[in-house]
């Protein structure tokens, strides 16, 4: 490999169309994520006796703050996408330097992987 090696650069066209579907995503899951701590709270605020509902009660809160806790992760995946739209590294693979396809972009648009190196990070070839 030389050095030389000049960047792939998305037109601005498309960067805008990820950057719009980025943040309509992003949206979306503050949202998600307002919406089910509100409900985890709620469910603490129930007044029930029976230890049946208690128990039900607590699963729903902790399988909602599991949601929650993914829903979060996601952000921040996006948020680093958006820094990468910013810097024009946006579409290319951070670990081989190679331009993404375009259907894993459509697909994950906050990923930073291309598909054969998100396989190897999942098989913990890499780091």
């Amino acid at each position: 490999m030389s050095g030389t090696r000049t960047k792939a650069v998305m037109d601005k066209k498309r960067l805008e169309y990820y950057k719009k579907k980025l943040l309509a995503r992003r949206e979306e899951l503050m949202k998600t994520i307002a919406r089910t701590q509100e409900e985890g709270r709620t469910a603490d605020e129930d007044p029930t006796v029976d230890l049946a509902d208690k128990a039900a009660n607590s699963y729903t809160k902790e399988f909602l703050f599991g949601m929650t806790n993914t829903d979060r992760k996601i952000v921040n995946m996006i948020d680093a996408a958006l820094k990468r739209i910013q810097v024009e590294e946006y579409g290319v693979c951070a670990n081989c330097q190679e331009e993404m396809q375009q259907k894993r972009l459509e697909a994950v648009p906050w990923a930073k992987h291309c598909i054969s190196c998100q396989e190897k990070m999942e098989q913990g070839l890499l780091q």
